[in-house]
């Protein structure tokens, strides 16, 4: 339990940060199914645009810090592949 005045101030900017946090990766996972299920239906072109939307929030996610890049570098390299095979 936190005593002092910092600590508790402390306490409730993890509480709001961790809100934060889990919307945007939240976020991050829904434009990643999105571009699966076009891929998974064969939608070449919704898939590509989603794909642009998708990478622009996973590099906006690894420069706040929320996912590793080589995990960012990673999916968009697989789900790149999979458009290609389209």
């Amino acid at each position: 339990m936190a005593n002092s005045a910092g600590s508790k101030k402390r306490a409730r900017q993890a509480v709001k940060r961790n809100k934060h946090n889990s919307q945007i990766r939240a976020k991050v996972r829904t434009f990643i199914k999105k571009v699966t299920y076009a891929i998974e239906a064969g939608d070449k072109k919704e898939a590509t645009s989603g794909f642009a939307d998708m990478q622009k929030n996973i590099d906006q996610a690894v420069s706040k810090g929320l996912i590793h890049k080589n995990l960012a570098a990673r999916k968009k390299s697989r789900i790149s592949n999979q458009i290609k095979a389209l």
